[in-house]
Parts: C-alpha cells; structure tokens; sequence
C-alpha cells in the first residue's frame, strides 16, 4: 500500500492541486484508498477517499448504461431514430447509437452561455435553442455533450420520471452506491481554478444543469465510485448482462487525432485505451469547471481506479500509474485453470483445419475458444441453440454448428480434422488427386 499512498504524494506536490482522492478496486473490492489536500484547497477540512467531487462526463457512461438497458427490456432500439421516441428535435434521422458513441453529428456544446457554469434551463429551452448537425452523421467521430443530453431525455420519456431517478433506482440502488447523488452534500470538495502562473485559486461557480444535466452533473467520492469502475471492468451485477457489457466496450468509433496514431476509441457509452500490455482498459474521465476525474479498468486482471481533483487545470496521468503499478504487483496465477468440458465439447477439443489453415480448439467453462494459427486470432464460442456463436474477433456474431459428417461448419467455412479431409464435403469439391 505504500508504493500508492508514494504515488498520490506524488502527483500532489507535482501538480500543487487544492486535493486528490483515489482509490483501487479489485474484484468488487476497494483495494487501497487515500486523499490529500483540502477541500478548499487552504485550511479547510481534509479531504479523504469519501469526500464527493463533481465527476463530469462520467456521469455519461450511466446514462448510456440505463439506455442500455432499455433496450434490453424491448422499450427501444440501438437503430431507432431518435424522433421515434422525441419527435420534438430537429436531427430525427439521428438513431440512438450513434448518440451513444459520439457519432452523429450533432453539435458538440449548447448554444447559450457556458452551460457547465451557468443555470440550465428545462428540455424545451434545450430543443427550442437551435440544435444542429455540424457533420454528416455516422461520418466522424465528434464528442457531443447535448448528445447525452437527448439521451438523459429518452431516458425520462421512457422511464417517465426524471433520468436522475431512473438511474438511481435502476443501477446505484443495486449496486449500493447511494452516495452518488444529483447535487453535492454539505461537506463536498469546492470547485476550485488554479492560476496556470502561482498558487492562487478561484472558486468555481455550481448551478444545476437542468437539461444538459445527463453530460456531466453527478457528485460522488473515490471509494464510492470504486464500484463503478468493478462495473467498467465487468462486474456488472445484476444491472446489466455480461453480453451487453460486451457489447457496451467494443470500440466503435476511433477518436482521430492528425498526426498522432489513436490513443483511444468510443464504445457505446465508454472510452476505450488500448493498454500497457496487460489488456485494453476500459472507463471514461470527467471535466468541469473545479474539477477532473478519472475512472478506468482493465477488464483482463480486474483491477480499476479512481482518481478525483478539485482543480480544473493540474492533474497528471496518476491513474495510469496507479493502475500500471497494481497490475505489476499482481500475484494472482497466470496459468489458465483446468476445464472440464461438456461431453458434446470434449468431442470437438484437438486440432481442426480450414483447407491448409490450421485452427486449435478448447474447451472454456461456457463453451470453447478456436484459434488461428496462422493469424495468431482467437474467437470465444458460446452455445446457441443446436449450435454456437461467436462472441469476437471476426467471427463475432457468427454461428458454427457440427455437420453429420463430424465437420464444423463455421459461417460458410468449413472445418476438418485433416487439412482438405476428403471424406467431407468441401465447397467447391477437391482436385481428385488429392494432396500430390
């Protein structure tokens, strides 16, 4: 614990932030936590690992999770138009996913005064304001804080109630994390500037969003918001199944930057790192006038961190380096564990070929991997029906089923226990002279 509590000093007197709180979850766990500095940045109270922040734009990925499940009850989908369900905005053809993953479009900032720093006004001032596309949507990536205001809307017209308490009653709730809440309590950290030349600090206005809410307006504390970050990593509870968390952290769309190879990507809600080696990460980072924060996992070791700053300008990369050094000190087995396949996937464990390509297949707890050799890619298989399915790499989605002859028979593609088997029937037939 100490390497941590080395590193949060660290960033502290690097950056001269009025105070930072983190912490390191692990398996739904809090791991380590600390704080330091005060919550006015002077002589106030000391800040700790409970003590709420404004978390910004992370407030986006629940609202994208209560979206997500919506449409898991069948109350919408993923390529609806959105005036399907608010036929009031002027960008109807826009569909739902591409709200979720900064494709549409749609301007990325209100057209009244700063928003983040001024009182909101309700959803007919927002739609009434003169909203417009400044791309052809589907075309680019381009981050849109009134994107996620339209979604925080559907959520309410759907939910019919405010999307505040429908993401209160349908993911804190559940997963115990009441003290995330709408506006800060009484012994919540002020939002503070930092001059970029000294030391002196202004205080940051608060005011309630109102419609751009959704984008950025939720309060919480590092130990808190440690679970959200288990469920940034898959630990998704009974909130959402494991497959729509799947489907939630595929990257989707590249945000391009000229010049600079990507860094990051959006998924349906959630930023996606490609990691330091130890697997992609997985999270989304928060910011508003007073105030950053940072939640990200790695979904391949369960580790996950939160880092949260009263200071709109000085925050280092101390959430990659906390992360970085928990997955180093990692001492869980690498090993994969023994499984004990189904008597119907034990018959398919061994050695497969497309044509001369060779495959590999083993069994997993709910199905099998099939490995290329040759293109060193590997696709998890679940059952599905009198067959299975595909869950990535490019055969996600697609189906393989068992033929009578023993082949399998992968999306078209078929699979023998020899290369170019010629007792199966392979599409287009062989050369009858066979190997030669």
């Amino acid at each position: 614990m100490a390497a941590f509590d080395d590193l949060l000093l660290a960033e502290r007197e690097a950056s001269g932030s009025a105070s930072v709180s983190a912490a390191l979850v692990r398996d739904g766990e809090v791991h380590w936590s600390g704080a330091v500095g005060t919550v006015d940045g002077r002589d106030g109270a000391a800040a700790t690992p409970a003590t709420q922040y404004r978390i910004g734009s992370i407030t986006k990925t629940f609202v994208a999770v209560e979206v997500m499940r919506l449409r898991d009850e069948g109350r919408l989908e993923l390529a609806d138009r959105i005036d399907r369900h608010l036929p009031d905005v002027p960008f109807g053809q826009v569909p739902v996913a591409q709200l979720l993953t900064h494709t549409s479009g749609l301007q990325a900032e209100t057209n009244g005064e700063w928003w983040e720093r001024t009182p909101g006004g309700d959803w007919d001032d927002l739609v009434g304001s003169g909203l417009d596309l400044v791309h052809t949507p589907g075309t680019r990536f381009h981050y849109s804080n009134v994107g996620f205001a339209v979604l925080g809307r559907l959520v309410e017209v759907l939910r019919q109630t405010s999307w505040f308490d429908a993401v209160r009653a349908g993911i804190l709730e559940p997963l115990g994390m009441r003290g995330v809440t709408l506006q800060p309590g009484s012994d919540a950290a002020t939002g503070l500037s930092h001059h970029p030349a000294d030391d002196r600090l202004m205080v940051e206005p608060h005011h309630d969003a109102g419609a751009m809410a959704p984008a950025g307006q939720l309060w919480a504390g590092a130990e808190e918001l440690a679970r959200w970050a288990s469920f940034a990593a898959g630990d998704t509870g009974e909130v959402l199944s494991t497959s729509t968390w799947t489907e939630m952290v595929v990257p989707l769309a590249v945000d391009d930057r000229p010049g600079v190879p990507w860094a990051t990507a959006q998924g349906l809600g959630w930023r996606i790192w490609p990691g330091n080696g130890t697997g992609r990460r997985v999270g989304h980072g928060g910011s508003m006038p007073g105030f950053l924060a940072t939640a990200i996992a790695e979904p391949e070791s369960g580790w996950g961190v939160v880092v949260l700053v009263n200071d709109t300008l000085r925050l280092g990369d101390l959430a990659t380096r906390l992360l970085d050094s928990a997955t180093m000190l990692d001492q869980r087995p690498t090993a994969t564990p023994a499984v004990e396949p189904a008597p119907d996937v034990a018959e398919l464990v061994g050695d497969w070929f497309w044509g001369p390509v060779p495959y590999r297949l083993e069994a997993t707890a709910d199905g099998f991997h099939l490995s290329d050799a040759m293109a060193n890619r590997r696709s998890r298989f679940v059952r599905d029906g009198d067959g299975w399915r595909g869950l990535d790499t490019y055969f996600a989605g697609e189906r393989l089923v068992v033929r009578p002859d023993g082949s399998l028979d992968l999306a078209s593609f078929i699979l023998s226990r020899e290369p170019y088997d010629p007792a199966v029937a392979h599409p287009g037939g062989l050369d009858p002279r066979g190997w030669h």
